[in-house]
């Protein structure tokens, strides 16, 4: 373990790398439950979805940690499978086996940029402050995930999020008690306090019935395989510009979605470089890059890192060891798929809510004197909470930042490649419009 990880040298061990997977795994294991029941709105199988996920979520966990020896975890990403189902499939009327074709071509499109290094020269292309906003805003956004998981707060009719007026009842009130639970272990230091949490509130949820036996079998189904329809991108020039659009699309959240949890959790484990660089960028990348191939391949959408790989750099996870135990909990969850599925929304809540409070910190680091550095960093963080969107929180910062220099002579304070990034903000802006 130590020659494969290096655990010594990452100030961790055995111990607290599994005890990271465990509490990375149990706080993302909702998207096996919700990523099928999405999906079958395009005419999937949830079964054959099901074990998809978990597959193709493996696969990217253990090349994550065996490549890029890095605590991050990956699965299908949220949005991007909403995406699959009512824009592509229902929107658009194509199939789902078309839509797994636009996915499975994002996926090699992504393998030859990672290749060649675009992908990690992005990351370097942030600037300083721009990074410290991104971690804090992805915090804030794992909060306020949390807070709506659990029901505390809710979005009334037109769309605004407010307080549950039963915030103390209920799944609610389970959720509050984790919180207060999860926070006083933390306050003792107790080691793995976010997994004793989540462990602690699913038990207090069994008398308040919001945790109860999932039931079903416990055996698995099988994936689809290879179920591409390439033959109905050329029936005519309109099917395939929509490829061209849905591909691109695709490509783009995913790669800043990536960019941003990459970033946020890699500030938060300490292991950034001097120069703002992440060690092994190019390796972590290719884990996101061969988990959506493999998971077009096994019938899934596109597959990326998750921003709750953050609770498990919160619990210590150094090494990709952390990855590699998530990975082995996905494949165990073809086998077990009813007891995690018993596990309520109101205990896994108050971790990710506790992770946002530590996340925030690199805010205290942002220049605030500097308005063409604060007001970027500030719209960075807002959009991604306001917003619901890492990306479109990077795209706004981005933008005003190259903006903001520009207007106040100090465009030469702004590397050519973040340019780059903001005329092709400004591309898809326009393709959005018309």
């Amino acid at each position: 373990m130590e020659k494969l990880f290096k655990l010594e040298e990452n100030g961790t061990n055995v111990r607290t790398e599994i005890t990271a997977g465990l509490t990375t795994f149990m706080t993302m294991a909702y998207i096996l439950a919700v990523n099928p029941a999405i999906l079958s709105a395009s005419g999937m199988e949830y079964g054959r979805v099901f074990a998809a996920t978990a597959i193709a979520s493996a696969i990217a966990c253990f090349v994550m940690g065996f490549l890029a020896n890095l605590p991050f975890a990956l699965s299908a990403g949220m949005g991007l499978n909403a995406m699959f189902s009512y824009t592509v499939c229902l929107g658009m009327g194509y199939s789902w086996q078309w839509a797994l074709s636009a996915i499975f071509v994002e996926g090699i499109i992504f393998c030859v940029m990672t290749l060649t290094n675009v992908r990690e020269a992005m990351i370097t292309s942030i600037p300083k402050n721009l990074k410290k906003a991104i971690s804090a805003g992805v915090g804030m956004y794992i909060a306020y995930i949390g807070l709506k998981s659990a029901g505390i707060i809710i979005a009334d009719e037109s769309n605004v999020s407010i307080l549950n007026p039963k915030w103390y009842m209920g799944p609610q009130l389970v959720a509050i008690i984790g919180i207060a639970i999860t926070g006083v272990l933390l306050a003792w230091k107790v080691k793995g306090a976010l997994l004793i949490g989540i462990v602690l509130t699913a038990a207090i949820g069994i008398p308040f019935h919001v945790t109860s036996y999932a039931g079903g079998a416990f055996i698995p189904a099988s994936p689809y395989f290879c179920n591409f329809a390439f033959s109905e991108i050329f029936k005519n020039g309109k099917t395939l510009m929509d490829f061209v659009l849905v591909v691109f699309t695709f490509l783009y959240v995913d790669m800043f979605d990536t960019l941003g949890t990459l970033i946020a959790c890699a500030g938060k484990s300490g292991i950034v470089n001097k120069d703002g660089s992440i060690p092994k960028a190019k390796q972590a990348l290719m884990a996101d890059a061969i988990g959506t191939t493999m998971g077009a391949v096994f019938g899934t959408s596109t597959v990326t890192t998750f921003i709750e790989s953050s609770i498990g750099v919160a619990e210590g996870g150094r090494t990709g060891l952390t990855a590699i135990t998530v990975g082995f909990m996905f494949l165990m969850s073809l086998f077990l798929s009813p007891i995690f599925g018993s596990i309520p929304s109101a205990a896994t809540a108050p971790a990710l809510i506790i992770v946002g409070v530590l996340m925030i910190s690199p805010v205290q680091e942002i220049n605030f004197e500097d308005f063409t550095e604060s007001i970027p960093a500030f719209l960075t963080i807002m959009i991604m909470v306001c917003g619901s969107s890492i990306s479109d929180g990077i795209m706004f910062g981005i933008l005003f930042y190259v903006l903001m220099k520009l207007f106040t002579g100090r465009i030469k304070e702004v590397r050519k490649v973040t340019v780059a990034f903001a005329l092709l903000f400004l591309f898809k802006v326009v393709l959005d419009a018309f």
